[in-house]
């Protein structure tokens, strides 16, 4: 065998050990999540009809409209400073206005509401929630292409912990909160991910 033979099969036989050595040291595969059942399949159906009265009532329906103006007020006015998303292209970002807390918490009572962040969704995935029936709303929420690349636990937690999702439950006294408390959206939200986003 010549040295540069002797140098080859040194090379595989090392490259071969290696391979071998890092499968051994590998975790196992999780195992596959088993389907949901038929009954959890069904309380998720049951669940989102829940989760839809919420994402339907003004506080979030407005901030998700058809096309590019938020509304205003339970009955969904368009915004009355001619607010659109050409004003934030513009310059004109909502948090000009919308500050991180509403109004009247700073003693400015009837006027706008705030919370971290607010903006309207991204003119890519805008979300649009008014006028949707439920079932509309669920495969809009389960499309990755349409929800921000969400996972149903990202979604889970983005409805659980953003300080915006969460400003709809304290709007301030001149706003009417959603049907549901929280807790028991994010509950039957949690019930809907557990049937893997059964839709109605």
């Amino acid at each position: 065998m010549s040295r540069a033979e002797a140098l080859v099969g040194g090379v595989i036989a090392t490259a071969v050990v290696a391979i071998i050595a890092s499968t051994v040291r590998a975790d196992p595969p999780a195992p596959p999540t088993p389907p949901p059942s038929a009954e959890a399949i069904e309380a998720g159906r049951r669940a989102f009809g829940e989760v839809a009265q919420v994402l339907l009532s003004p506080r979030c329906r407005n901030c998700h409209p058809v096309g590019d103006r938020p509304l205003q007020g339970d009955e969904g006015r368009p915004h009355r400073m001619n607010i659109s998303r050409r004003s934030v292209d513009a310059g004109l970002a909502c948090s000009a206005c919308h500050r991180a807390r509403n109004a009247e918490a700073i003693g400015i009572a009837g006027g706008p509401p705030g919370a971290p962040g607010w903006n309207l969704p991204l003119r890519a995935t805008p979300m649009v929630f008014e006028g949707r029936s439920p079932r509309a709303l669920c495969e809009q929420l389960r499309d990755r292409g349409a929800n921000g690349d969400r996972d149903l636990p990202a979604l889970l937690a983005h409805v659980t912990d953003d300080a915006l999702v969460r400003w709809a439950w304290s709007p301030g006294a001149l706003r009417t909160r959603p049907p549901l408390s929280h807790a028991a959206f994010v509950a039957a939200f949690q019930t809907w991910v557990a049937s893997g986003g059964a839709c109605p």
